[in-house]
């Protein structure tokens, strides 16, 4: 049977991506141009490479909001920015012993890596006190999860206190392209995100940075947000959907479809072939009945609720991962509808609540 050009375009892509080359910024288009008809045509040319390189492995990552709301910073995605009015739950630093209870729980159902969170600019001298305190009880009794921390911008000497720490990664998105941050934020730069990656791989953390789709951007913008980060070299790159909050600028962006977020996966799987992507928040509500799809694109996801939202139980995950033919990562291992607000769930459990984490 001969091959169409659509054949030969996937197979040239894979063929680089197997052998560690960059998609030419034309190609990267071109994948986000394909039609809805063709996606499975493109989920199994990444999938090829997602196979290569990682197997049938799933690596699952569990959610600690330390500190919720209180951000003085203006992320027009954010539902803890300056002047939110979304609905969510709004506490100060909970204690190390709370996040690490939640963090046990999250490892006894699967999580390899167990990431903490607090809003804000940036973390004071007392905010890394209470973060490596916080480690040091998660490593007392799982001594062999990964712990990233996630708490904005870094003054000089804070990445080499969380890397002494114990702290195995630093996450830090740039969300969106150069040309498209301003707007949507003002209080802090696209630069300022860039250079933070950069103090904490220097400090010996693992670079986790990746991005935010569903705001408005174009295909120009996704493409050049991944080039933006694969000159940064992280080993981790979370992919989130935009959560629409009510009471945030962007609550009435209910753009995507679960095809356009297959095509931002296959995307960045091809730009990053053997790099941890990690599908992130909004799967639930923007890929919906397609999520199994994303796991043949994605090598790593996030178990249960997320920052100030709900997720999925746990349980209906691990089932999915099963019904898949993915397999759970163990320790030792490397490697909507229109306008639905109704399906955005403000977090009321787990950390900052005396109610069980969702794990």
């Amino acid at each position: 049977m001969a091959l169409t050009a659509l054949d030969e375009f996937l197979e040239s892509l894979t063929t680089k991506a197997l052998t560690g080359e960059v998609p030419a910024r034309e190609e990267m288009s071109a994948v986000l141009a394909t039609a809805d008809e063709d996606v499975l045509d493109v989920v199994a040319a990444a999938s090829r490479v997602r196979r290569n390189f990682f197997g049938m492995r799933v690596k699952l990552n569990y959610l600690v909001n330390m500190k919720s709301g209180l951000c003085p910073e203006d992320c027009s995605y954010c539902s803890q920015r300056l002047g939110s009015d979304a609905e969510i739950m709004k506490y100060s630093w909970i204690s190390s012993e709370e996040a690490a209870s939640n963090a046990e729980r999250a490892i006894a159902a699967g999580a390899k890596r167990v990431c903490l969170v607090a809003s804000g600019r940036g973390p004071s001298e007392r905010d890394i006190d209470r973060v490596t305190h916080t480690i040091s009880a998660i490593k007392d009794t799982a001594p062999e999860v990964e712990v990233c921390v996630c708490l904005g911008l870094l003054k000089p000497g804070q990445a080499e206190r969380l890397f002494d720490s114990g702290a195995h990664a630093y996450n830090h998105n740039l969300n969106t392209s150069a040309a498209n941050y301003r707007q949507i934020c003002s209080t802090h730069t696209f630069d300022d995100r860039v250079a933070t990656v950069g103090v904490a791989q220097r400090a010996g953390l693992s670079p986790c940075s990746g991005a935010i789709f569903g705001m408005g951007e174009t295909d120009d913008d996704v493409v050049e947000v991944a080039l933006a980060l694969r000159n940064l070299d992280p080993d981790s790159v979370p992919v989130n959907f935009l959560i629409p909050f009510e009471g945030t600028p962007l609550g009435g962006r209910w753009d995507l479809t679960p095809q356009r977020c297959l095509r931002i996966l296959a995307m960045f799987r091809f730009v990053f072939p053997d790099v941890e992507v990690r599908l992130a928040a909004g799967r639930e509500i923007h890929l919906r009945g397609l999520q199994p799809l994303a796991l043949h694109l994605v090598n790593s996801m996030f178990l249960g609720d997320y920052l100030t939202s709900e997720g999925r139980p746990g349980d209906e995950d691990r089932a999915m991962i099963a019904d898949a033919g993915f397999v759970i990562e163990g320790a030792a291992e490397q490697t909507l509808p229109q306008h639905r607000h109704d399906l955005v769930t403000i977090r009321r459990r787990g950390a900052g609540t005396d109610q069980p984490a969702n794990t």
